[in-house]
């Protein structure tokens, strides 16, 4: 079966699961046509997604003309369906802080996408993130197009869930797939009753393969934190210097790592600064898929300070590599870090638990850290084996193809 995926960035660092569904999916013998509207070759440092990159189709490197060339021919050939996509689009962009002009653009990226499934011989399209990608899946369907799907992974989504149109394209949907129970319900807030059948539970996944059972906790030293992810505002890193200095000044002796970079670089760097922790702190920028398995190895545990969340992929990664996880009791967090048996539990924002569970993590013998590393890597394994969940989304799509 040939299908389309369809994002608005791709690839990126931030969203290496998707390319790992895709793959499971390509394992499984389907044929995966990448879309992205764009994506910045020169900040790929994986080599993978250097190779995904010469996979994926950007659709706004058509150029304006092309676009606009595709929705004239689709206005005269097919009036009925532009009529619907037009209106969709109309009624999308009056909710929507991009307005109407900008789903004007997506409606034309729309039309050339529809051109192109025609072409390629897809069946079924499925965008990631109930964005732009989103939108113009749900346009593509209304202009005769192939039917869609998409997948909701907070938090960014639930941020402005009216101004999405989630409701609407649940509705407009095959399916919509959420990656944990919390997003789930999340989406249902804003999806009619009778759509939330439509809504299914389908988990972002790790290559279990590529996690060889863990080596030993580091022996000596300081109790050594890693936090990784891109330093943003919902991440909530800034509150780890603060943490950090206040489990100092009870004689924690500890060291993070922080792995990324964002538009809070600098004010992260001036926090670590301000409160005089920077010879307890490295800061390595973006690591490759291996770079962050070696970090994890060379750790005790995962920290993750977030304030919003969907179902964090670093914390699938880290139960993975055998390492406990601290992470803030938001989103799908509950759903894989069980405290006291896979980790802890702190409340998002407060800086003065987070060094009480930095104290705790340190009086934690070691043996006791690996048992719960272990405890951790055997429930990521079972709930999130990446071929296992596509499998699942394989099996979705095909319903919906069925008459």
């Amino acid at each position: 079966m040939r299908i389309g995926y369809l994002l608005n960035t791709y690839p990126q660092s931030s969203v290496t699961f998707v390319r790992r569904e895709i793959h499971a999916l390509e394992r499984l013998g389907w044929q995966v046509h990448r879309f992205a509207m764009r994506s910045d070759r020169a900040a790929l440092v994986d080599p993978a997604d250097v190779a995904e990159y010469d996979r994926t189709e950007l659709v706004l490197q058509a150029g304006a003309p092309r676009l606009a060339k595709a929705a004239l021919r689709l206005a005269l050939t097919r009036p009925h369906g532009f009529a619907r996509a037009l209106a969709r689009a109309w009624r999308m962009g009056g909710r929507s802080a991009q307005g109407r002009l900008r789903h004007m653009i997506y409606l034309a990226e729309a039309a050339h996408v529809a051109h192109r499934t025609e072409a390629l011989g897809l069946v079924h399209l499925h965008a990631h993130f109930g964005t732009n990608s989103a939108t113009v899946a749900a346009l593509v369907q209304d202009l005769g197009g192939p039917g869609f799907s998409f997948t909701v992974h907070g938090p960014e989504e639930f941020d402005s869930p009216q101004a999405l149109s989630l409701g609407e394209k649940v509705a407009a949907s095959a399916f919509a797939v959420a990656i944990s129970w919390h997003g789930r319900s999340q989406l249902s807030r804003w999806a009619a009753y009778a759509d939330w059948p439509r809504i299914r539970v389908i988990h972002c996944g790790i290559e279990p393969g590529r996690f060889p059972e863990p080596g030993p906790m580091p022996a000596e030293g300081p109790l050594r934190l890693v936090t990784i992810g891109r330093f943003a505002e919902q991440k909530g890193q800034l509150l780890l210097p603060e943490a950090l200095a206040m489990a100092r000044a009870r004689g924690v002796d500890l060291h993070l790592t922080l792995v990324g970079d964002g538009p809070m670089r600098a004010e992260i760097e001036a926090a670590i600064a301000r409160h005089g922790v920077a010879d307890a702190v490295t800061l390595t920028g973006w690591l490759d898929e291996a770079g962050v398995r070696r970090v994890l190895a060379d750790s005790h545990a995962l920290v993750l300070p977030s304030f919003a969340e969907g179902l964090p992929m670093v914390v699938m990664e880290a139960m993975a590599a055998g390492r406990p996880v601290i992470a803030t009791a938001i989103a799908g967090n509950p759903e894989l870090v069980l405290p006291g048996e896979t980790g802890w539990l702190v409340p998002a924002g407060d800086a003065e638990a987070l060094a009480d569970l930095f104290a705790t993590a340190a009086a934690t013998p070691a043996a006791r850290l690996a048992e719960m590393g272990r405890a951790g890597r055997a429930r990521v394994m079972q709930r999130h084996d990446i071929d296992r969940e596509a499998a699942r989304l394989a099996r979705l799509i095909e319903e919906a193809m069925r008459p």
